[in-house]
Order: C-alpha cells, then sequence, then structure tokens
C-alpha cells in the first residue's frame, strides 16, 4: 500500500492533467517515435528533465484517478535519481510520482520495476522527493540514443541566442521592383516577448526565389532560411498559419497583396510541415 501522505498531494495534482488529451494508442516507449516537434514540445514545457530508475509501484484505483483514459493504468512509482539532464530546481535521490500508462496486450497493468525512464515535469514546492510529470504520459523508456537526441534540443532552449516564440504574422509588405519578375516581400512576425523576427522573400528575374529571417532588429537580405530540424525552424514551421491572414497583408494593391500571399505560401512550403507523433501540452 503506498503511503496516503504521500499519495494525496499526488492525487490533488493529477487536477492539472484532465484539461490535457491523452491518446489511448499511445505506446509506452514513444521515444523512438518522437519527431523534433515533439522533443521541443516536451522540454519547453518541463521545467525538469531526468533519468531515474524505477524501485517499485502500485496501481492507483480507477475511482482515484479522474481524468483516466481507456486502455490506462494510472500508477503511482517510487523511483531512484539517476542523473538530472535539465534544470536547476533541488530533487531528491528518491523520487515519487503519477504517471498513466497503456495496458498491455493482455489488458493487464506493465511491470516497471528497474527500468530507466526519462521524465519530464516540474518540482513540487517543498517536496524534493516529489515530482509531476507535465503531462500524463510524460515517462519514456530511457535510451542513450534518445538522450543524444534531447541533449541539443534542451541547449537551444537555455541559448543566449535562442529565437524567440512566434505568435503569429503582424505584417506582410510585397513591393515590386523596376524589372518584369523583380520584387521583394517582407514578413513581420508577432512574439511571445516581442522579440524581432522578419522573413524576406527576393525574386529576381529568371532566378529562383530566395528567402531567408532575421532574429534581430535589422532586416537583413542576406539572411538565410533556418537550418531544418533546428529550433529557429520549429520557431516557425510549427507556429506559422498555414495561409497568410488578410489582416496582415497591409499592401493596397491588389497585385502586391496576391504576391504577398504568393510569398508567404513560398516559406510556408519551404519550411515544411511540423510533423508530429503526439499532441502537444495544452500548458
Amino acid at each position: 500500500m503506498m503511503p496516503s501522505s504521500v499519495l494525496k498531494p499526488l492525487f490533488l495534482a493529477t487536477t492539472l492533467w484532465l484539461c490535457q488529451p491523452v491518446q489511448a494508442q499511445e505506446s509506452a516507449d514513444a521515444a523512438s517515435s518522437m519527431t523534433y516537434a515533439d522533443m521541443v514540445d516536451l522540454a519547453e514545457s518541463a521545467p525538469l528533465v531526468l533519468r531515474a530508475t524505477i524501485s517499485d509501484q502500485a496501481t492507483v484505483e480507477p475511482e482515484r484517478a479522474p481524468g483516466l483514459a481507456p486502455g490506462f493504468a494510472r500508477l503511482y512509482i517510487e523511483a531512484e535519481t539517476a542523473a538530472l539532464i535539465a534544470g536547476n530546481f533541488p530533487i531528491g535521490q528518491q523520487l515519487r510520482y503519477l504517471v498513466d500508462v497503456p495496458l498491455t496486450e493482455k489488458g493487464k497493468v506493465p511491470k516497471l520495476k528497474k527500468q530507466d525512464v526519462l521524465l519530464f515535469a516540474r518540482a513540487v514546492p517543498g517536496k524534493a522527493s516529489q515530482i509531476q510529470l507535465v503531462e500524463p504520459t510524460s515517462q519514456f523508456t530511457y535510451s542513450p540514443a534518445f538522450e543524444a537526441r534531447l541533449r541539443p534540443v534542451l541547449a537551444a532552449l537555455v541559448a543566449a541566442d535562442a529565437p524567440p516564440v512566434v505568435t503569429g504574422v503582424r505584417d506582410a509588405l510585397a513591393v515590386k521592383g523596376t524589372l518584369t519578375g523583380e520584387s521583394e516581400t517582407q514578413l513581420f512576425l508577432d512574439t511571445r516577448n516581442d522579440g524581432p523576427v522578419s522573413v524576406t522573400v527576393i525574386r529576381r528575374p529568371n532566378q529562383r526565389p530566395i528567402w531567408g529571417v532575421s532574429w534581430t532588429e535589422i532586416v537583413d537580405q542576406a539572411a538565410r532560411p533556418p537550418q531544418p530540424q533546428s529550433l529557429a525552424w520549429y520557431r516557425l514551421a510549427c507556429a506559422l498559419p498555414a495561409s497568410l491572414p488578410d489582416e496582415a497583408n497591409i499592401s493596397r494593391d491588389p497585385g502586391a497583396r496576391a504576391l504577398a500571399a504568393e510569398d508567404y505560401a513560398f516559406v510556408v512550403a519551404q519550411l515544411g510541415p511540423c510533423e508530429r507523433s503526439r499532441q502537444p501540452s495544452a500548458s
């Protein structure tokens, strides 16, 4: 039996999960199928990322597991901290938390004792031995390969020059040049903390259009596209709407408006889709 003094605060914390969808087909070991966007989604929402070894588990009764998805069990886990991969919150050597895991093909609760796991979590104030997962299922089977994929994402998020969070398109302006087929379109983006972001598309006669993004106050015509599967790429590919919002297109000339929309569509196509294998956290 798990101690009621421990289970009660963990039980209350699960109310924060109720608005977060859990897909019953999600595997207990989804790490191998996670995309770059999946990893950024989780890492950005997790103040703590740590490796642990499960030492014991107990199943929470369904009536004490609000919001539990069909085909899942909610487990009370006791684990040993193996390594703090990201975060600067004090945590104990002994950990306790709740996690939702899919049942086996036979409908049984999986046995996780001695399994190494990687956790995306937040600290519980005043309780160094307790953590709360940022999502009900944000426990993954640990592997060196998964950690190797994740570490560059964590480093990019805390870098001094990390690109700001893009929230939409503020203005788009297309200007035609003096030669037929010559033009320049500038897209100015909104960000969470008002950080400057602009995208420039340049067309010249008989040449393919070129484009780039600038993360400074200077609109740089020499800017280049972001590297695929980078944080800069994620900020654009996973945030920009599929088409240019009409209210952001500030050109009055119909031809210029059409060009701005065309160049915006070109940028979106160049970025490619923001592929995910799981739903991002609602937090």
